[in-house]
């Protein structure tokens, strides 16, 4: 049993040998502690170096043959009060070098994505749910909603579009996307919500997956064919670098 208290307090197998060995003798030689334990004197010599440092035993200066004596087991507690102390400096550098380490973070411009995958039946509670999130994202950055948006979308989720436009849209939010419906049709788009303007992409080909830039979120919504998914990353600087090649594109077409 005091073996394995021991082995809890950090002491090693050697450690515990040679300790008891010394507590029970009161006083000993490493010659006789080598004897006791089984160990050679070469390692006596050395797990008694480290009990020394623990603060567990001592060395008699005073004789003219090395004694090693064992503290009162009192003083064990010295081992759990070192501890402490050398607990409350790392927790006390933790908290400089966290300091100092926000102060780096703040000066380097990286980000770690944020990936959220919505399956079919959870679409349109999301939409609604990240919408608040999407505004003050979109009012933090430009205020515009950038990207492509494809036909199938609209057909399947109007009655969101609608809202988003009547209630769920912030003051000082547009919409510029581009599309591959006819002209005729996004023209009507546009004119259904003043701040929502679309324009017919000729050169989009056979894109149908809607993408979107809302501020630091990027939203990819897949509506073509069933399943539906949505897949939203939160990152700055992709959705940085995006928002510039989609407001590249708007200009050109």
């Amino acid at each position: 049993m005091i073996n394995q208290t021991l082995q809890q307090l950090g002491f090693t197998e050697n450690e515990i040998k040679v300790y008891l060995a010394i507590l029970s003798q009161g006083k000993s030689t490493p010659a006789n502690l080598s004897k006791a334990t089984g160990l050679n004197r070469t390692t006596v010599y050395s797990v008694a170096k480290v009990l020394r440092k623990r603060g567990v035993i001592i060395e008699d200066l005073g004789a003219t043959t090395t004694h090693l004596l064992a503290i009162p087991p009192q003083e064990l507690r010295t081992i759990i009060e070192q501890e402490e102390k050398a607990l409350r400096q790392k927790k006390h550098l933790v908290e400089e070098v966290i300091t100092e380490l926000e102060e780096v973070a703040k000066t380097t411009k990286y980000s770690i994505p944020k990936i959220n995958f919505i399956a079919e039946d959870e679409v349109e509670r999301y939409l609604y749910k990240q919408t608040p999130t999407w505004n003050k994202s979109l009012l933090e950055r430009d205020g515009t909603w950038w990207g492509f948006q494809a036909p199938s979308f609209v057909e399947n989720y109007e009655a969101w579009i609608d809202w988003y436009w009547q209630k769920g849209g912030a003051s000082g939010i547009q919409l510029k996307l581009l599309t591959n419906q006819s002209d005729i049709e996004t023209v009507m788009a546009s004119k259904k919500f003043a701040r929502r303007e679309m324009k017919f992409w000729s050169e989009s080909g056979q894109f149908d997956t809607t993408l979107w830039v809302n501020g630091d979120y990027i939203i990819m919504i897949v509506t073509q064919n069933h399943p539906h998914y949505l897949v939203e990353i939160h990152d700055t600087v992709l959705s940085a670098n995006l928002r510039e090649l989609f407001k590249g594109i708007w200009k050109t077409v």
